[in-house]
């Protein structure tokens, strides 16, 4: 479709006047951005999801973009008013509740690690997950499902693996082979990124 076929289809169909030509080119470009109303006009235009056109989420608006919702939908979902939810997005940090977080993932289908990112849960996951692997991962199970809205027994093996792995690690650092400087900052290194190590092991 030429540039003049998709703003002519955004004009007569979704009501977007202002759209030329020039804009859509600009947007193929990426030298300028549609706004989320003219995001969906342009996935209706294409006959495709306005998700199709966006590079993975990362924001609450931009997921919320991605679903195709109104912001007065999030809201009513998960308990909010219209004011609260648009401020948060607005923000762009979620402040809500355990409870509106979980409705929040409903709403607007979250993956765990989606989830746990817009809704601010990542430092705490890692603190979790370096207890775990840094004691006894069995004991951490439930809190980490909790959490992420994961059933316990599909974080066994990920949990086993990292401990596992973990531990190799600081069983090189009391090694005189393993050399204590590269293997005790192997250790340091692999807990800072602890975070990436746990999604690197769950399926999307």
């Amino acid at each position: 479709m030429a540039y003049g076929h998709v703003a002519y289809g955004m004009r007569a169909s979704f009501g977007m006047s202002h759209v030329s030509p020039e804009h859509v080119e600009a947007w193929e470009r990426g030298a300028a951005l549609p706004d989320p109303g003219e995001l969906a006009a342009l996935a209706g235009a294409l006959w495709c999801h306005p998700r199709e056109l966006m590079g993975r989420p990362r924001t609450l608006r931009e997921h919320r973009i991605a679903q195709g919702i109104a912001p007065e939908d999030v809201a009513r979902g998960t308990g909010l008013t219209l004011h609260e939810y648009l401020r948060m997005e607005e923000a762009g940090r979620w402040s809500g509740d355990s409870r509106q977080s979980a409705k929040l993932g409903g709403v607007l289908r979250l993956p765990p690690r989606d989830f746990v990112a817009v809704t601010g849960l990542e430092d705490e996951l890692a603190r979790l997950l370096t207890e775990a692997v840094t004691t006894r991962w069995q004991a951490h199970v439930r809190a980490i499902a909790k959490l992420i809205s994961m059933e316990r027994k599909e974080l066994h093996k990920p949990l086993d693996g990292m401990y596992h792995e973990y531990q190799a690690l600081m069983a090189a650092t009391l090694s005189r082979a393993g050399g204590t400087t590269a293997s005790g900052e192997d250790g340091r290194r692999y807990l800072e990124e602890i975070v990436d190590h746990f999604w690197a092991r769950i399926p999307e």
